[in-house]
């Protein structure tokens, strides 16, 4: 593939050839901070102050789903460069030639539900800004334009593909971070660290509310989790895997520019316009413009501009990569176009007909809850197999083959999708999202949120206890063996073309 950005990219989910991954462990840590460093990011930020806590209680909680957060992350930046496609198709090898649809179907509704909560995010700040700044008029026919606007360029930026995008989130990186540094001169005289919160001294709501804010700060990098493959499969084999996993943690860890921007304008607004944090109705972006200064209206457009743009193709082009993985009649192009399209019918409609905005946030952290015990047993996978995977097997599906070490059973491998389905139900059913959706299990621990540390918690154990009573081929574990878990000397069936031969015509 050129290096030229007005080339259309041609790759699908097949290997990348070595001689065209040319992608450096800096370019993975831009393109993964700049499709969260946005005013989505923000708002997530903004969720300590409108639990109740105080802005020290709220800076401890977003530190700590932070970190935790972005350790869960960086191991599935590994698998990438490792096999040189994206982290649906290399959860074949734990999930089986049919079973990585489940990656592929996690990735493509967060995709939608983020590049939607991107779009409107960014252009209600748009417009917003616009109404302030020179009397835009504040109309849904603002909003539409502002909407089409968003979609298309980001549409255009992942047809042409990972070059084009990886451009665009250079700028995206440097400017958007100085727009919100510059903020820190706009708000400096009404932020007051002393903020108190709205919970009292013992209030038994604290931890429920302290830990709901810290998971959903860490479910912002575990979002990524499904997506990290379509952007460092165009690093080097040969890349030291301590650097690819330190540019996927830091490149989250750098987060906490936006987070903490939206903590402390969100503590600004409870204090001087308390009416745009109550819970029952939050609006963030109209009481980031109702305290903000004349002068900083124009930076708040250009980072809804520029964040919009951002977060918007990174999550599209995962989205239409997967789609084609999945259809492979389909090119990544073709892909791109029908899946883009479908996700801007949805952001029109789900704005304006059927007012989904709330809810697609809810259903986009119940995907979450979902991913996360996915992403434990790819890590888990990795480590059982010393990282040793057969980049040509796993490519089996795409082509319309049949068997290979990923085969297992008819091309499921029941072990991690036994594991996966367990994990994800039972974390589902501890969902407690007060006014929007409470699982049949959320009031056991208090009101507390815990779907997310009991769905990895269960992932872990019942997947290993699964490899262990029930060993896995000794093929898929390459010439070292496996790690922690046996094997056995089950055969693997040779990998053949599913499709019919074409029959020889029979001679007069």
């Amino acid at each position: 593939m050129s290096n030229t950005l007005t080339e259309i990219e041609t790759y699908g989910v097949e290997r990348i050839p070595d001689a065209d991954r040319t992608a450096r462990p800096l370019d993975l840590f831009r393109v993964a901070f700049g499709g969260a460093n946005t005013f989505a990011t923000c708002v997530l930020g903004a969720f300590p102050i409108l639990f109740g806590l105080s802005f020290w209680q709220g800076l401890a909680a977003t530190v700590l789903g932070l970190v935790v957060g972005s350790m869960i992350l960086a191991p599935l930046s590994l698998f990438g460069p490792l096999n040189g496609t994206n982290n649906a198709v290399s959860s074949s090898a734990h999930l089986g030639v049919h079973g990585r649809v489940v990656g592929s179907f996690l990735s493509l509704l967060t995709a939608i539900a983020f590049f939607s909560i991107s779009v409107w995010s960014s252009g209600d700040a748009l417009v917003g800004g616009a109404h302030r700044l020179v009397g835009l008029p504040d109309v849904d026919a603002s909003y539409a334009v502002a909407y089409g606007i968003f979609a298309a360029l980001v549409l255009v930026v992942c047809v042409y593909g990972f070059r084009f995008m990886l451009f665009v989130n250079k700028i995206a990186v440097a400017a958007a971070s100085l727009l919100f540094v510059l903020g820190i001169f706009a708000f400096a005289g009404d932020f007051d660290p002393s903020y108190p919160g709205t919970l009292a001294a013992g209030d038994p709501l604290f931890w429920p509310s302290f830990i709901g804010a810290a998971l959903i700060v860490l479910s912002n990098p575990v979002s990524f989790g499904a997506f990290l493959g379509d952007w460092s499969r165009y690093i080097p084999a040969d890349t030291p895997r301590k650097k690819v996993m330190t540019a996927a943690f830091m490149s989250q860890i750098a987060t906490i520019l936006p987070f903490f921007f939206g903590l402390s304008t969100a503590s600004i607004i409870a204090s001087k316009a308390a009416q745009y944090v109550d819970p029952a109705a939050p609006n963030y972006v109209g009481g980031l413009l109702a305290i903000s200064p004349a002068w900083y209206f124009v930076p708040v457009c250009l980072i809804a501009l520029i964040g919009g743009m951002s977060t918007g193709s990174t999550s599209l082009y995962g989205t239409g990569l997967d789609f084609s993985s999945v259809f492979p009649r389909f090119s990544r192009v073709q892909a791109t176009v029908f899946i883009g399209t479908l996700s801007i019918v949805f952001i029109f409609v789900g704005r304006f007909a059927a007012n989904l905005t709330q809810s697609i946030s809810t259903f986009a952290t119940l995907i979450i809850t979902c991913t996360a015990p996915w992403m434990v047993i790819m890590m888990l996978g990795y480590v059982t197999r010393r990282g040793w995977y057969d980049a040509d097997a796993l490519q089996v599906f795409n082509r319309r083959q049949r068997g290979g070490r990923y085969w297992f059973t008819h091309g499921w491998n029941w072990r991690g999708m036994s594991a996966w389905l367990a994990s994800a139900a039972l974390a589902l059913s501890f969902v407690n999202l007060p006014g929007q959706f409470v699982g049949p299990l959320g009031e056991l621990a208090g009101g507390v949120d815990i779907s997310l540390p009991v769905g990895l918690a269960v992932a872990a154990l019942l997947y290993l206890a699964l490899l262990t009573a029930f060993p896995e081929p000794r093929e898929v574990y390459g010439p070292r063996g496996p790690r922690l878990v046996r094997s056995a000397d089950t055969p693997v069936p040779p990998i053949i073309d599913a499709r019919p031969a074409a029959t020889e015509p029979v001679a007069p």
